[in-house]
């Protein structure tokens, strides 16, 4: 048996197809983790119809994304939609090149030698 590893054209689906998309994907994440409507609306605050209406595409806000993603235990997620930008050691190396230099405070032996020199 072949398995395929499926990439969404996100460019090529319409606000609307998106918003039904991470429906289906929040429910299918509650349902595998057996979780029911119910319980994820008290976990979350958020109302059962609210969270319903998430998951077939019918209203959605970041915030209450959010707090599905949280009550789902599954907020490491947002690491796949929005990840830390990397820099390449060339850029770090421009980087540390760019930072100000303090001149080192020189010291006169004779003034910080307190002991005689004999």
């Amino acid at each position: 048996m072949k398995i395929y590893n499926y990439i969404m054209d996100w460019y090529g689906m319409s606000d609307k197809a998106i918003i039904n998309e991470l429906g289906k994907r929040i429910k299918q994440i509650r349902l595998k983790k057996n979780i029911s409507q119910q319980f994820l609306a008290e976990k979350t605050g958020i109302h059962r119809v609210t969270i319903s209406k998430i998951e077939n595409g019918q209203q959605s806000s970041l915030l209450s994304f959010i707090q599905i993603l949280r009550g789902l235990e599954e907020l490491e997620k947002l690491d796949n939609i929005v990840s830390e930008e990397s820099l390449s050691p060339l850029q770090l190396a421009k980087l540390e090149g760019k930072k100000r230099q303090r001149a080192s405070r020189k010291t006169n032996d004779k003034i910080t030698n307190t002991e005689p020199e004999w």
